[in-house]
């Protein structure tokens, strides 16, 4: 007897929707959500289960994750089939209405796909509705593409859900508003464990686009009262201590200036040529740190220098 099965090395941009869901189950509700909010029945909470959706196993089926959402009295009054979609797979297209019936069979309760795809063009192929051959059976998949991804740029809506906020940062923290967003994730942090939030950075600094990099960096160097983290200051201390163990003092300093130049740029600071030149010019790393502490408080550069 044949069995298909298809083993596939994740990647980390694969992984990371998964954790975070596994860390936050809601977050599959709060994801739907953003595609067809109709689609999400009422639910108290939310359990993951098991992804395992075989039946009699001639054919092996897996997701990336299942999501259960549950009443009051833990009962399910839906299911969410969460996958993680990077490129084009046809063989996805035969296996997710497998998907959908096992586990509706198997826990007796409505069963909803979602499939995630941070690649707009991926996302388009994936909505595209699938005939299954009878008449009137026809599954469009819900997709969760970088344009059904909210920008979350409110601080209070990043400390209600670091998760998200988190994919916020991920999909959006280069684009128009990426220093809001940036900032928002971070402020959304604080109020997590260190392990749990250094886990997140460093996904994210993994992730992002040189710039956008750049810039979150900037935000947790300078330890502003606008942009500082319990996180930022325990990650970048260490980072400073071991770079200036290591002679590098000098090179830090240049780049913390580079940082401080976009923090001001981002808040609207004008900088004059001869300001520029001054902050970039200074090799004074303690210097440096004291313009990054006003830089989140001042209105002029005067007041900085002052």
């Amino acid at each position: 007897m044949n069995t298909y099965s298809v083993h596939v090395v994740p990647t980390r941009e694969h992984e990371i929707w998964l954790e975070l869901i596994q860390e936050r189950p809601t977050l599959a509700a709060d994801l739907l959500g953003c595609v067809r909010p109709d689609t999400v029945p009422a639910h108290t909470h939310a359990r993951v289960e098991s992804a395992d959706l075989n039946e009699y196993k001639p054919t092996e089926y897996r997701a990336d994750t299942v999501v259960s959402l549950r009443d009051e009295h833990t009962d399910i009054v839906a299911a969410v089939i969460v996958e993680v979609q990077r490129r084009k797979d046809l063989r996805k297209r035969w296996s997710w209405p497998a998907y959908l019936a096992t586990l509706r069979a198997r826990l007796y309760c409505p069963v909803l796909l979602l499939v995630i795809s941070p690649c707009r063009d991926t996302a388009t192929w994936c909505a595209r509705p699938i005939a299954l051959g009878h008449p009137g059976l026809t599954l469009t998949p819900l997709v969760l593409g970088p344009d059904q991804i909210p920008a979350v740029a409110d601080s209070a809506q990043a400390q209600d859900n670091p998760e998200l906020a988190v994919l916020s940062a991920l999909v959006h923290g280069d684009g128009e508003n990426g220093e809001k967003i940036l900032a928002a994730m971070l402020h959304g942090l604080d109020h997590l464990g260190i392990d749990r939030a250094q886990g997140y950075i460093d996904e994210v600094l993994a992730m992002l686009p040189v710039a956008a990099r750049q810039i979150l960096e900037a935000m947790m160097r300078t330890g502003t009262r606008e942009y500082k983290s319990e996180y930022a200051r325990h990650y970048f201390g260490q980072g400073k201590a071991q770079g200036i163990a290591e002679g590098e003092a000098k090179g830090e300093a240049k780049g913390e200036a580079k940082m401080l130049l976009l923090v001001l740029t981002g808040r609207g600071i004008d900088v004059p040529d001869d300001a520029r030149a001054r902050i970039l010019e200074c090799t004074d790393l303690e210097r440096i740190e004291e313009w990054g502490r006003r830089a989140g408080t001042v209105d002029t550069i005067d007041e900085l220098f002052g």
